[in-house]
Formats: structure tokens, C-alpha cells, sequence
């Protein structure tokens, strides 16, 4: 191995954390609470939320989950909810967040269910 791709791969390393199972529960448990996220909060959340789904999408197309029916609409749905900007009204934004924890909660749940993923806590 060179010592550009040792670089590369400590690098990665260095950036890599962990899948959060349980940081991702509590997220979308804000946001499907019946309380509502406080306004100035949403932006934050929806950050978190589009990181959450993107490491289920980047677990899910690694394990191959994709061959699974209902792993791939939820992955179609997650990438297209990531790519939506947080609406400027509030409730609207509120709306956008219940959508993005919804979709990270059942696709954690089936990546569970095909075994991609052990149960979080």
C-alpha cells in the first residue's frame, strides 16, 4: 500500500463514528412526540435526521438489503426525503421532519428485519 492510500484510508478512519442506533431513536422520537420540535430547532434536527438516513442507505446498499421489496422503497423514499430542503413555514417544517423520522424509523426496523443491522436500543 502507497503511503497516499495508507493516508487515505487513516483519514477515514479518523472520520468514521459508529452507527448510533439509539441516538437515532431518540431523534425521531422528538419528532413524532406530540409536542413539536421548538422552531428554531428544526433546522438542527432535520440536519441530524438527513445523516441518519443516509447511513441506513449506505448500510442498506452495502449489505445488499436493496433485493429486499420493501428495504428498496424505503430507500427511495429516504433519498428523496434527504434531498428536500426544510420548508420555511413551521408547520410545514414539522411535517418534513415527522416524514424524514418516520422514514429512518422504518427502514432501521426492516434493516433489522434482513438482518442488516442488529436491533437498536
Amino acid at each position: 500500500m502507497s503511503g497516499g492510500e495508507l493516508a487515505t484510508v487513516l483519514n477515514r478512519l479518523r472520520d468514521w463514528n459508529p452507527f448510533d442506533g439509539g441516538a437515532l431513536l431518540d431523534d425521531v422520537a422528538m419528532v413524532l412526540d406530540d409536542v413539536p420540535p421548538a422552531e428554531e430547532a428544526t433546522e438542527e434536527i432535520a440536519e441530524r435526521l438527513r445523516r441518519h438516513l443516509l447511513r441506513l442507505v449506505n448500510v442498506a446498499v452495502a449489505a445488499g438489503a436493496e433485493r429486499d421489496p420493501v428495504a428498496a422503497r424505503l430507500i427511495e423514499q429516504a433519498r428523496t426525503l434527504r434531498g428536500e430542503d426544510l420548508p420555511g413555514d413551521h408547520w410545514t417544517a414539522v411535517g418534513h421532519l415527522r416524514r424524514l423520522g418516520w422514514t429512518a424509523n422504518e427502514l432501521l426496523e426492516r434493516l433489522v428485519a434482513v438482518r442488516c443491522l442488529k436491533e437498536a436500543q
